[in-house]
Order: C-alpha cells, then structure tokens, then sequence
C-alpha cells in the first residue's frame, strides 16, 4: 500500500499513528505531497481524491481510498491480527465511533476552519473570514474543556482502553498549536491524557 501524504498535516499523522500501533508503518510507502505548492490540485492527484485532500491509500490493486477513516477502517478490516483499535463489542466499537464523530465534528473542523481562515496560508485558493477562523478558535476552546471533564477519571477516551478516538484527538490538540490553541493551565486530566499518550511510540511518528 502507497500512502500519500503531507507529512505536517494532521490527518496523515493520525493515520500513520494508526499504522504504528497495529506494527505496520514498515509495510507502506509514503509518497510526500506538497500541499502549499498545490501538488494536491494536479490531475493527477485529483485522479486519487476529487476532493483534493490528504492523505490518499492507494492499494497494491490500484484501488485510491480517501478519507482518514475510510483508510483506517480498511486497515483494521485487512488485519484482523493486530490491535484492535475501532473496537471489539457492537457497543464498543459504536461508542468509538461516537468519539471520532464528535472530534472531527466539534475540535478537528474548527481548528482546521480557524487555521485556513486566519493563517492566510490559503488565500491563494480560497475566501477568508477571519471572524469566522476566531469564531471556530472559541468552538474548539470549549470542545478542549468538555474532554478535560470527560478525562478527570479516565486513562483514555474509552476508560481503560487505547483506541482511534484517542489518536484522533491527540493528533488534533498537537495541530492545534498552530493556531496557539493550547490545553489550559487547569485543564490538567486532558494534560495528563496528553503526557500519556505523547510518551507512546506511535506519537513520534
């Protein structure tokens, strides 16, 4: 599998995070993408994802999957041996899916809408709306302090167990500090989530 990528983004890291922990980052091939340069916008790219994003699988049969999920779900289907990271039980793999959900939903999208709005770093290809970038900043202030409450007597997302829900949402705190969002001095459950899992080896990936 070729694994297209840029290699600062978050959603590539929440994938390769995801091949780490199921011990297989050694078996893709990562092809760098220079977002800023448009690479991501030529035919050829768009041929893998219309929507122009990434990261983009594509599979030893050719097949392009898009999306960080889709690439996720497919991975933990193709390798039933590994760690299961979506969930064993139909409850728990709903209540997984229930996370991810609500980290793209309410930290993952305004953290992206503030940095595209208000860092400029688009402007060659999109409107800006520098009230709405801080208005998405505020959004994802208050999704930070909800978890730091969900934390407060919980090692991980799920309880006791290390899942997608956690690799999403620790990929998304560390890109949050591009747009100076960062855990509050009193938030100090989400910190401590936090420590946990940047001392995993996946997060160094």
């Amino acid at each position: 599998m070729k694994i297209y990528q840029t290699a600062t983004a978050p959603n590539p890291r929440r994938v390769r995070m995801f091949l780490a922990e199921k011990g297989l980052l050694d078996n893709v091939e990562f092809i760098e993408v220079d977002i800023a340069k448009g690479e991501n916008l030529t035919p050829e790219f768009v041929a893998m994802n219309p929507m122009k994003k990434v990261p983009v699988a594509v599979l030893d049969d050719g097949t392009s999957l898009a999306e960080t999920m889709a690439i996720c779900r497919y991975v933990e289907e193709a390798h039933p041996d590994t760690p299961k990271l979506l969930g064993e039980s139909p409850k728990q793999k709903a209540l997984i899916e229930q996370w991810l959900r609500w980290v793209d939903f309410y930290l993952m999208v305004p953290v992206g809408m503030c940095f595209q709005h208000t860092s400029g770093y688009f402007k060659d290809r999109m409107n800006c709306f520098p009230d709405y970038g801080q208005d998405c900043f505020s959004a994802a202030e208050k999704f930070l302090a909800f978890l730091n409450e969900h934390l407060k007597d919980k090692t991980y997302i799920m309880g006791d167990s290390f899942s997608a829900a956690d690799i999403n949402a620790f990929a998304t705190v560390g890109f949050a500090r591009v747009v100076k969002l960062r855990i509050g001095a009193d938030q100090v459950h989400l910190q401590a989530w936090f420590d946990r899992i940047n001392q995993r080896a996946s997060a160094k990936v």
